[in-house]
């Protein structure tokens, strides 16, 4: 048993996607934690239940970041994607294989379940708390991003982010471009808070 972080979503109107739409959002969900794979810790993911996935993580630190990166990835790809997320911290047992279909603990069921009781706000912490509270106002903020607002803050959460003017030349806008952009997501104010939040874990 150790302590984890465990995100279980599933893809909202996934029955309106094509199946090649669906399976580009459950890649964008993993390719989220791919990119702050070096600062989570020990990370799993898996795909369940045709529309289903789990995250798994060692590393409480960059859990909120980490949750507004995948709404920034799945959103990046138009505004018909979206995901709820349902995040519980506590014991698990993550099985040799890396399989997460296979994991058990506390932590799973918590965060499965927050999921099957989601209702209204798409990001939750089974917490609650400072962090609940956080993630709600993040969910809110986020839930009305562009898809070119969500194209600029992409690179913006990495743990390293590049400069502005290395982001709009990595999308292909001008760095003023992406100033505006960045702006009009609330992103001055979500980063700080961030900032805020992993230095208190």
């Amino acid at each position: 048993m150790k302590d984890l972080i465990v995100f279980t979503g599933d893809i909202v109107g996934s029955s309106r996607l094509t199946a090649s739409e669906l399976s580009a959002a459950l890649d964008a969900i993993e390719g989220a934690a791919a990119v702050l794979r070096p600062a989570l810790g020990e990370t799993a993911f898996a795909r369940n239940r045709g529309d289903g996935w789990q995250i798994a993580i060692t590393e409480p630190r960059l859990q909120a970041r980490l949750a507004l990166l995948i709404r920034a990835k799945l959103r990046a790809l138009g505004e018909a994607f979206s995901t709820r997320i349902a995040m519980a911290e506590g014991d698990g047992t993550l099985p040799a294989d890396g399989n997460l279909n296979g994991a058990s603990g506390a932590v799973f069921t918590a965060s499965g379940q927050l999921l099957d009781s989601l209702e209204g706000p798409r990001i939750v912490h089974a917490s609650g708390g400072p962090l609940g509270a956080a993630l709600r106002l993040f969910d809110h903020l986020s839930e009305s991003w562009t898809p070119a607002q969500a194209r600029a803050v992409m690179p913006m959460l990495r743990p390293d982010p590049p400069t502005q003017t290395a982001a709009a030349s990595e999308i292909g806008i001008t760095r003023q471009s992406l100033a505006q952009a960045l702006a009009s997501a609330a992103y001055p104010a979500i980063v700080e808070a961030l900032r805020l939040i992993e230095n208190t874990r």
